[in-house]
């Protein structure tokens, strides 16, 4: 049997080895490093796959959610409303552009944003919405537009963990996760579903006017050279990672359909086991492209259960151990610890099992036989 990796990029590079390296090559042979064709080349086929008018390549995704909150003209004090329970990037860049970041809880099924939580936090100062499309399952964004139309609020889709994603509404209609919202921001982290071979981001939106807006932005407030019309920033997406995202973007959704297979094999092993909850998919099987796949355990004990894979060489991870509203830069004296019930039981109980493209059934067999073991220990 293989090593087991929590991501094993090694073994998806070997697969597309010569088209990513030719694609690299052409870069290198053009020297056209920054905002050359290769990344407007990958824009326009991203535009295409996601069924977006705009792509706008940046620099990571945290740059991605600032610059979408930049573009949309939010103020210092405004107030933001997100998820506790997620990635502290989300919450970090609200706090950075001198808004005021209002977590909520979460749903206990599917972990992300809970709808009546954001219509309780909801004030005269609220002026936007930002989802997060947890370990790659679309939020309920059909009820959140419509909050979002009813207090005349802007939303901003956090799409780092589920691009490739399908969103069904409730008529059977579907759209890809990232383009429901104003605006989206993604992230091209090597462990992404689409990930590159370094730092990458982007941010979609069918707004012509907030697209302009944000593509002077990530260029130094630039529309023509030397002529700073807006208060930007230096966040362009590099030619060498688009040239690896491009070789990769055609491959996209077949690496989800593998995750997803990965995700049906786990199921299968752990459907029957009391002390587990498996992933909750919310409609059809591609609403959840399963950028991590985690696990509720109960009646054990999680950290043991950590230390006991490792021991085993079974990478595993705890997203996320600690609350945003618990975290030091964070905390608010306005929050209130009835308010996040599901989170805090959530970061006691969560554990994410390696979740890739390369599993295969000798791994996973290995992988639940071992957890199997522990749990029934």
């Amino acid at each position: 049997m293989r090593k087991i990796q929590m991501v094993d990029l090694k073994s998806q590079y070997a697969r597309i080895k010569d088209v990513v390296n030719d694609s690299i090559q052409d870069v290198l042979e053009t020297t056209a490093f920054v905002n050359g064709p290769k990344v407007h080349e990958f824009q326009k086929n991203l535009e295409q796959y996601l069924n977006v008018k705009h792509v706008i390549p940046c620099a990571n995704g945290t740059d991605a959610l600032q610059i979408a909150m930049m573009g949309l003209g939010l103020k210092p004090g405004d107030e933001v409303i997100t998820t506790d329970f997620t990635f502290a990037a989300t919450v970090e860049v609200i706090a950075l552009l001198q808004l005021t970041p209002v977590l909520v809880d979460v749903e206990p099924d599917t972990f992300n944003i809970d709808v009546n939580a954001i219509k309780n936090a909801i004030t005269p100062n609220t002026k936007a919405i930002v989802p997060v499309h947890l370990f790659g399952q679309c939020a309920n964004m059909e009820a959140i537009m419509e909050v979002a139309k009813a207090n005349n609020l802007y939303v901003i889709e956090d799409n780092a963990q589920a691009i490739g994603a399908n969103y069904t509404y409730k008529d059977g209609t579907k759209v890809k996760a990232g383009t429901i919202g104003d605006v989206a921001a993604t992230s091209f982290f090597p462990s992404k579903n689409l990930g590159c071979y370094g730092d990458g981001g982007a941010i979609f939106t069918n707004n012509d006017e907030l697209a302009h807006t944000i593509r002077g932005i990530v260029n130094h407030g630039m529309y023509e050279r030397y002529h700073h019309d807006v208060v930007g920033v230096n966040s362009r997406l590099d030619a060498i990672q688009a040239a690896v995202l491009g070789a990769k973007l055609p491959n996209l959704d077949g690496y989800n359909k593998a995750r997803i297979a990965a995700a049906n094999k786990y199921d299968a092993a752990f459907k029957d086991e009391k002390h587990i909850t498996i992933p909750f998919r919310n409609g059809a099987e591609d609403n959840h492209v399963f950028h991590q796949y985690t696990l509720k355990v109960t009646g054990v004990d999680r950290d043991a259960l950590v230390k006991f894979l490792n021991e085993n060489d079974i990478p595993c991870g705890v997203y996320y151990p600690i609350p945003l509203h618990k975290q030091k830069a964070y905390a608010d004296a306005r929050y209130n610890e009835a308010d996040f019930e599901v989170t805090n039981q959530l970061v006691k109980e969560v554990i994410s099992l390696p979740m890739h493209t390369e599993l295969d059934d000798d791994q996973i067999e290995y992988i639940t036989d071992k957890v199997k073991s522990f749990i029934n220990a």
